[in-house]
Formats: C-alpha cells, sequence, structure tokens
C-alpha cells in the first residue's frame, strides 16, 4: 500500500539540565511535503516552564489525525454518492485514563462531525449516518486504534 515517513527532532537548550529532567519538551515534527510544526509536551503534565503551550501536544495530534482521516473518507463518500457539501467541521475530544497497569493512555475519542449539505440530494440522518460508519470502517487511523473511538454527528436539518 504505502509507507510513510515523519522527523521528529528535540535539542537540548545551553543552560538545561537533562540530568535534573529540568529540560524543555519542545520539539519539532516535520513531513516529506516540508511542513515543520513545533511539538510539546501536553499542558498539565509538567511544569509550563518546561512546555510550549502553543505548540502541538501528541495527544492533540493523536486526535486531530482520526478526525482528519475521518473525514477524508467521508468526503470521498458522500461525493460518490452524489452529495454536495459546503462544509465540514469536527471537534474530537479524548479521555485520558490510566490503564490496568497504572501507565496513561486515550482510552476514548469522541468526533462530533458536523457536515453541511447544499443543492437539491440532501442525505436524510439515516444516510448521513451510513456515510460516517463507511467512513469509519476505512479509516486507517480508527483502524490502527485501540480507542473506543465514536462518532455523534451533528445533523442539522
Amino acid at each position: 500500500m504505502a509507507d510513510h515517513t515523519a522527523r521528529v527532532r528535540w535539542q537540548i537548550s545551553e543552560g538545561e539540565d537533562f540530568a535534573s529532567n529540568r529540560y524543555s519538551r519542545a520539539h519539532t515534527w516535520s513531513f516529506d511535503g516540508g511542513l515543520s510544526v513545533p511539538g510539546s509536551a501536553a499542558p498539565g503534565y509538567l511544569p509550563a516552564a518546561l512546555i510550549d503551550e502553543s505548540a502541538v501536544d501528541p495527544e492533540e495530534a493523536l486526535l486531530a489525525s482520526a478526525a482528519s482521516c475521518h473525514m477524508l473518507y467521508f468526503l470521498a463518500y458522500a461525493a460518490k454518492a452524489g452529495f454536495t457539501m459546503t462544509s465540514y467541521e469536527d471537534n474530537p475530544e479524548g479521555k485520558v485514563e490510566k490503564n490496568e497497569t497504572g501507565d496513561p493512555w486515550v482510552s476514548a475519542i469522541a468526533m462530533r462531525p458536523r457536515a453541511v449539505f447544499t443543492g437539491d440530494k440532501r442525505p436524510t440522518s439515516e444516510e448521513i449516518e451510513q456515510l460516517h460508519h463507511r467512513a469509519h470502517k476505512s479509516c486507517i487511523i480508527a483502524n490502527s486504534l485501540k480507542s473506543a473511538l465514536t462518532i455523534e454527528p451533528i445533523i442539522e436539518s
């Protein structure tokens, strides 16, 4: 099928003390298209001085990745079905808990996509649910996760 790559790079800054755990968690994600994105540990896990709150944290990236993958399949299936859309928005939420051995993990992801359709041919609520079901089944990211992932579409009439 396909192989994908990314580059994650961190470097200690002058004056930081790695051995005493006093170093910035800020780092950079680089992708094959040339885009670089600032990354950091999530707020709340470490003192604010050790993170970059404006950067993307791994938990946020996981949510965005799952929602983006689902959206791309949903858009493809909606277009194939002959529907016309003007926008799609999702605000996924992830729940971090400790597993049975006490290690943290994203135990659940809830996606709440809102698709806006236009034109003469508009899907019924049931057809929207079916499109989301197909998208979820096809989503590479969803198929790669052990977290519970629910799709709760916001359907407007």
